[in-house]
């Protein structure tokens, strides 16, 4: 086995570090989620972590590392009986994000089921993991049937299977630990929440750190055991240091005061549910163990918050990460109890201590001013709704989206197999099992009851009479799927002068915010592409991250003409190029426009040919009518023929608004 990177050898990364070893100290906070951007040692940390956590004391023998102490009465290895144990070094399982549902919850051994007829689980990486820690790099991309089970696990403290004629349930406690980059896509909700703590990290901008970095790196890749030797006096320490905090964990007292500054915490946050209170007396406490006291302070609060809180407050993949520090320190000094151990009787106690949480809390809180300042800027921009007309020569400086809505659901028609999502249904290796054909080519997935119904009626003429089954080549039969995949959706975004008033280009931004929303609920790629003036750009090439569509798309500026014609051709030129790098992935255009074409000669009859060529390579294509006033031209429709797509108007895209639920119905009746 290869050396791990000393923990106590990484540079820098104090919040990272602290996370971890508050989860080694009590499991119960609940794992930790890394954010950042590549290469700023998440990996490497979570590996290191394993050296220091403690032996586990298990039931010989046992493939689901049961505690002798307390045995699971439903082990599928059990029931255990008193006796002797033995202690291994704790486990880092670690869970690939192209894994199998069988390879993560465990299946039916085929081979002792074919061989000797008998049924027999075979455990998968839930099992592994328990007592342990599960690890998954690149959280954010792993497959949603995965994520699933994980909740699924994450939530009962153990695994269920029931497939293929067993049926098994088995403890799975494990400390989940994820990484991933944020420009990759976000990580859904539920899965979120079930995070303990989050971390955001970032590579330094200090020289001096750098450079220690490279020198300590090099270090270790030159000879890994001399290193590890130098840091051996340090882990140890550390490894000490959790030991003594697990024992000390019980006899820390969490006060009335401290509770109530979590609870007033968490209010002022907005935070769903109940877990982000629980999570954070979880971290207080533990921090305190850690520190080596027995009473919670109101600085382990506040530290618990920032790690147990990020991650819970966003609401969207469009808020910004982290807390306001400001307005977490005048919440804890309103809520009292920021002098004396777990901040008790601090609720008549006006002076806060010095070095309490309180000390640059006493600023009026901004968030007062912020949407009222907003709001008065917009009124009078608004007045300036009938300067920029169509003709629109000059830039107007970028205008606010309105806030974002759930969408009518766009999809691809037909049956693709592209990567695995939630928009356009599609033919994949995960989702429900469709039915079974004869293998093409090398067998991937086998289809277990099929090919036994296939090799039964031959088993009297392979000579077989007793138990068991002689199984041919020929009877092989492969699992076929059915689940939904992710598309490629592009947004070409008319910001010229014909939509370039205020309150409109307003809702049309909102609107645009509102499917990308959609996009990465439903684990899309998106890019965008926006046509102004003379010309076409690609203002967010094609990526996962709807974030940064989002920011491109607060400061798009808008005016001039409209040159429809130059932003088909530059979307149709993005696709192709796409198509070429992923064919399997389908692409949706999201054309947003009121239909008007101006600049350039024929505006009009170049915007209808270059149209044509969506429709003639079968692109899926919705234009969003942005047209309005009380005469209005249908140019919109117009577009979306040319392109053999559909439209809708702004207020039909809305998925609960009249117009588009009696559109739903008329489709599905004809």
């Amino acid at each position: 086995m290869s050396t791990p990177f000393p923990f106590t050898a990484v540079v820098g990364q104090d919040d990272l570090r602290l996370a971890l070893l508050l989860n080694a100290v009590s499991p119960a906070v609940g794992g930790v989620l890394v954010r950042g951007e590549k290469g700023t040692a998440k990996s490497t940390a979570v590996r290191a972590l394993t050296a220091l956590l403690p032996a586990v004391d298990v039931v010989p023998g046992c493939r689901f590392s049961c505690d002798p102490a307390r045995p699971d009465p439903g082990c599928p290895d059990g029931p255990h009986e008193p006796g002797p144990f033995e202690s291994r070094a704790a486990r880092m399982v670690e869970l690939p994000v192209g894994a199998s549902e069988d390879r993560l919850v465990g299946a039916l051994d085929i081979e002792r089921a074919l061989a000797e007829g008998v049924k027999a689980f075979e455990p998968g990486l839930l099992a592994g993991a328990h007592r342990g820690i599960l690890y998954v790099d690149e959280v954010n991309l792993l497959h949603d049937h995965l994520v699933d089970l994980l909740l699924d696990a994450a939530a009962m403290g153990a695994s269920y299977v029931e497939r293929e004629g067993v049926s098994v349930r088995h403890a799975a406690r494990f400390l989940l630990v994820g990484t991933m980059n944020p420009e990759e896509g976000e990580l859904r909700p539920q899965l979120l929440d079930r995070f303990g703590l989050t971390v955001e990290v970032a590579a330094s901008r200090e020289p001096d750190l750098r450079v220690e970095v490279v020198r300590r790196r090099l270090a270790y890749d030159d000879d890994p055991a001399a290193f590890a030797a130098r840091w051996a006096e340090e882990e140890a320490a550390v490894r000490r240091r959790i030991v003594a905090a697990r024992e000390l964990l019980p006899s820390v007292r969490l006060g009335d005061g401290a509770l109530r500054q979590i609870a007033a915490t968490c209010a002022a946050f907005e935070v769903d549910g109940m877990r982000a209170d629980i999570v954070m007396a979880r971290t207080a406490t533990a921090l305190a163990a850690w520190a080596g006291r027995t009473d919670v302070l109101a600085e382990d609060v506040r530290q618990a918050a920032l790690l147990a809180l990020p991650h819970r407050r966003r609401r969207n993949p469009f808020d910004a990460p982290g807390l306001d520090e400001d307005k977490l320190d005048e919440t804890l000094e309103d809520s009292g109890g920021s002098e004396g151990p777990g901040g008790s009787g601090g609720d008549d106690d006006p002076d806060p201590d010095g070095g309490g949480p309180g000390g640059g809390g006493g600023q009026p809180g901004p968030e007062d001013g912020g949407p009222g300042d907003g709001d008065a800027a917009a009124r009078p921009e608004a007045g300036e709704g009938g300067e920029p007309r169509p003709s629109g020569a000059g830039e107007q400086s970028p205008v606010r989206a309105a806030e974002p809505f759930r969408t009518k659901v766009l999809s691809v028609p037909g049956l693709g197999e592209g990567a695995a999502g939630r928009r356009s249904r599609a033919r994949t290796r995960h989702g429900r099992t469709t039915g079974a054909r004869r293998p093409r080519g090398t067998l991937t997935e086998l289809h277990l009851a099929a090919t036994v119904r296939a090799a039964a009626p031959h088993q009297r003429a392979r000579g077989r009479s007793g138990p068991g089954l002689v199984v041919r080549r020929d009877d092989l039969r492969q699992a076929t799927r059915e689940g939904r995949e992710g598309n490629l959706v592009l947004f070409l975004v008319d910001a010229s002068g014909s939509m370039a008033a205020r309150q409109r280009m307003s809702a049309v931004k909102g609107a645009v915010l509102s499917l990308l929303l959609d996009a990465y609920q439903r684990r899309d790629k998106v890019g965008l592409v926006t046509f102004r003036g003379t010309s076409a750009e690609v203002a967010l090439p094609p990526t996962s991250s709807v974030d940064a569509a989002a920011a491109r798309l607060e400061s798009l500026p808008t005016g001039g003409r409209t040159p429809l014609a130059a932003g088909l051709l530059r979307a149709h030129e993005v696709l192709r190029v796409e198509r070429l790098r992923d064919a399997a992935r389908r692409p949706l255009l999201v054309v947003v426009t009121d239909g008007r074409a101006t600049g350039g000669p024929e505006p009009v009859a170049l915007a209808s040919r270059a149209a044509r060529l969506f429709a003639a390579g079968g692109t899926a294509c919705v234009v969003v009518d942005c047209e309005a006033g009380p005469v209005r031209l249908g140019l919109a429709g117009r577009l979306a023929a040319d392109l053999g797509g559909t439209a809708v108007t702004l207020e039909e895209l809305r998925a609960d608004s009249i117009a588009g639920l009696v559109k739903d119905v008329r489709g599905r009746a004809a």
